[in-house]
């Protein structure tokens, strides 16, 4: 059992999985390897002079992974409520999770399928966003989303810090307490 499952491992579900592993919550990070961020050139994200996408994607889940995330490439196919959780059902095998972040770019059939609310998208070709409160919260108790397909742009700096407030707030709800991630330089 997972505390939290991520589906979609580009930068708002990478930074929320890095999240959630440093803070020491068991992550499973599942991707179909599908995103938008593998097909881009990317020149405004701070702190990167420039980056090719499917690079970004790759340092973001090795980043995720160095903390204890499990990284894996399997397309999740559909999601159940289950007594303790869900259980996630992937194009190779189930797992489950307490908590289920989705962090899908474009992509929101799977969490339709799984009771979560929709609206329509405003970004340009984005046609459909799952609806979510300003935690990242869906209308179904312990399903959350990050990024692109919560109505967030889809701008990389702007998903993968989506993706980090979505993982702080659940890491908060988890710990019951507010949590904050705070490194200092190493002297």
């Amino acid at each position: 059992m997972f505390d939290v499952v991520i589906v979609g491992a580009g930068p708002a579900g990478a930074s929320a999985a890095l999240f959630t592993a440093k803070a020491g919550k068991k992550t499973l990070l599942l991707d179909s390897d599908k995103g938008m961020t593998k097909r881009a050139w990317v020149e405004n994200h701070y702190g990167v002079m420039e980056i090719e996408g499917p690079e970004l994607v790759e340092i973001g889940q090795k980043q995720a992974a160095k903390f204890g995330a499990e990284v894996v490439q399997q397309a999740v196919t559909s999601i159940e409520k289950t007594e303790n959780g869900f259980k996630i059902v992937t194009d190779n095998g189930d797992y489950e999770g307490k908590y289920v972040v989705f962090a899908t770019g474009a992509l929101t059939d799977v969490a339709a399928s799984a009771g979560v609310a929709t609206k329509e998208g405003t970004e340009p070709r984005i046609k459909t966003v799952l609806d979510v409160d300003a935690s990242g919260k869906t209308n179904v108790e312990g399903i959350w989303a990050a990024g692109t397909c919560a109505g967030v742009s889809v701008h990389t700096i702007i998903t993968a810090g989506d993706g980090a407030k979505v993982a702080i707030n659940i890491i908060s709800e988890i710990n019951g307490e507010r949590y904050v991630d705070h490194d200092v330089l190493k002297k």
